[in-house]
């Protein structure tokens, strides 16, 4: 592939920048149809004229579709942005860059996206895709899966589709609730994720962080007993990564606490742990739900985080991640990797 790619950039020195528009345009389109002309000139950055013009060759071979709504992917060209999203990432390095940071990180995969989640939204959208096309890739009847609450994490859930094999996998809250936005709970994603995909679900409806009493009592209740029973013997585990300041604020942490955070260096958070730039624990909350030990029993366990904001706090919790972790990030938190991890 690659001496392929060297001869016909030789030959056809424009033909990269003509498959990376074109893909531009058929990945946007995945992600905001039924789109107008004018919406997804300005996302894609041409003038209305020049994609007019592209969008005339997509349709003539049948990947796109233009009605009165806008413009959608056709059957065909949606088949034809899973392969071209591979080509791509081969041709322009992507898929060095993940090999390269395997190695690094000593993890079992890296798998990357274009751009920055945080100058564009559409990145963290195609974050979700691609947990959403490894998770179908590996699960099977019988599987647990056990997830995280936030942003990223729901991206996942709306970028699942049922599939036969999937009806047998039950979807289950990796922790408590922990914020007041219901849409990016635990317990809402799991259930999203299991509707999505045509799976099953359990509910924990606890809060995420309690006091060492509360805590003894809850675990003694029945019903939630046995769904903790189930979430730590989960089979494949979906998780965002936060940075440590913004994830204590967010569970309404005392102002004395978080300065206790600052002044020991805690940089990252997952599953209620704080880490310090060397990956070391520097605080642990008393959480209902997964604990950083029931990881090494996950036969997968798939990190997914993304931005140059969270690129320190990645670095930090990475050091430490089991190594049947599975990173998914974007391309600017792997150039900064590569830079800061020895």
């Amino acid at each position: 592939m690659n001496k392929w790619m060297n001869v016909t950039q030789k030959v056809i020195p424009d033909l990269m920048e003509i498959m990376k528009r074109r893909y531009e345009i058929l990945q946007q389109t995945s992600l905001m149809e039924p789109v107008g002309r004018r919406s997804l000139a300005t996302k894609v950055g041409m003038t209305e004229r020049v994609l007019r013009g592209e969008l005339d060759f997509l349709r003539e071979q049948g990947l796109i579709i233009v009605d009165a709504q806008g413009t959608k992917l056709s059957e065909a060209g949606k088949h034809l942005l899973v392969d071209l999203h591979e080509v791509i990432k081969e041709w322009s390095g992507l898929n060095d860059k993940e090999i390269n940071l395997t190695k690094m990180l000593q993890i079992e995969k890296v798998l990357l996206t274009y751009g920055d989640t945080d100058k564009d939204e559409t990145v963290k959208s195609e974050l979700g895709k691609e947990v959403a096309r490894l998770v179908q890739a590996i699960a099977n009847g019988g599987m647990t899966i056990a997830v995280t609450g936030g942003s990223t994490i729901s991206t996942v859930a709306e970028a699942l589709r049922k599939q036969q094999h999937m009806a047998d996998v039950l979807f289950v809250p990796a922790r408590g609730g922990v914020g007041t936005d219901m849409r990016f709970q635990a317990n809402t994603l799991a259930a999203r994720m299991a509707e999505e995909s045509g799976g099953t679900y359990q509910t924990l409806y606890v809060p995420d962080v309690v006091g060492e009493e509360m805590y003894q009592s809850i675990i003694k209740e029945p019903e939630i007993k046995q769904v903790l029973k189930v979430i730590k013997k989960a089979n494949i585990v979906i998780h965002g990564i936060g940075n440590a300041l913004e994830m204590a604020e967010r569970r309404g942490t005392h102002k004395g606490n978080i300065k206790e955070l600052t002044e020991s260096g805690a940089i990252a958070e997952a599953f209620g742990y704080y880490f310090n730039e060397e990956g070391k624990v520097v605080h642990r909350l008393q959480t209902v739900g997964l604990q950083l030990e029931d990881l090494q029993h996950a036969d997968y366990v798939i990190a997914v985080a993304g931005g140059s904001t969270k690129a320190k706090a990645i670095a930090a919790y990475m050091k430490q991640a089991p190594r049947q972790t599975i990173l998914v990030t974007d391309e600017i938190v792997a150039e900064e990797l590569l830079k800061t991890i020895n």
